[in-house]
């Protein structure tokens, strides 16, 4: 199934995770993951956090020049904990043990807000951050991606686009196909394993005063 040319990520319902496996299918998408009352939950939460936006995080700035200037902020404690207690599915569970020698497990989140004219272009989030006391960074092993705006139309744009190679390819030239065009579904809940190019296509200017509003990070784990 496509849209103009892209394909549409399949979704599967919540009834059917705990037969999920990243081994067989690198890219899950669910829909109505969260239910209103966690969106507004989480929403009201990133009406208290401290944001900081694009033009004010100059490293990540250099990473994603012409994205317009979106921004990102802390999660609170309180949201953090009830976001990890729902994400305690087998299938992540399963993935993350499958590495060897693992030392330790690590996960990262924060909030993000798109407006109109942001955007993240191409990459495949293998910079791994920066490593802490000596020890080496904790190597990103899932991406995740959730919605909690209260409306997305298809006009106002923002999806989540995933890329798969096509042949070999140069690190700075890499040669790609789209696999997934998700659109930004309050509520859904996106997960694909790392490495994987993907992008958020640029906000539209008919969104007006509309933000795409979503949690993003990963589920790491740290070796020798």
């Amino acid at each position: 199934m496509s849209i103009q040319g892209k394909p549409v990520s399949k979704t599967i319902s919540l009834a059917d995770l705990s037969s999920f496996s990243f081994h067989k299918n690198p890219v899950l998408v669910v829909e109505d993951f969260w239910s209103p009352e966690e969106r507004q939950f989480f929403r009201e939460g990133m009406y208290q956090a401290a944001w900081k936006s694009l033009s004010d995080l100059p490293k990540v700035r250099e990473d994603f020049p012409n994205s317009g200037n979106w921004a990102k902020a802390e999660i609170g404690r309180a949201e953090s904990q009830r976001l990890l207690s729902r994400l305690q599915l087998p299938c992540i569970q399963a993935y993350m043990e499958s590495f060897p020698n693992i030392t330790g497990r690590h996960v990262g989140f924060s909030y993000y807000s798109y407006a109109a004219g942001d955007c993240l272009l191409t990459h495949d989030d293998t910079a791994q951050g920066y490593a802490m006391e000596g020890a080496t960074a904790p190597r990103r092993r899932i991406a995740l991606v959730s919605y909690f705006h209260d409306e997305w139309r298809s006009d106002w744009s923002g999806e989540l686009i995933i890329y798969g190679k096509r042949k070999a390819y140069a690190a700075d030239q890499p040669d790609l196909e789209v696999t997934h065009c998700i659109e930004p579904r309050p509520g859904s809940l996106v997960m694909f394993t790392v490495p994987r190019f993907h992008r958020v296509c640029r906000v539209d200017q008919v969104a007006g005063n509309q933000r795409r509003l979503s949690i993003a990070g990963w589920f790491m784990t740290e070796h020798p």
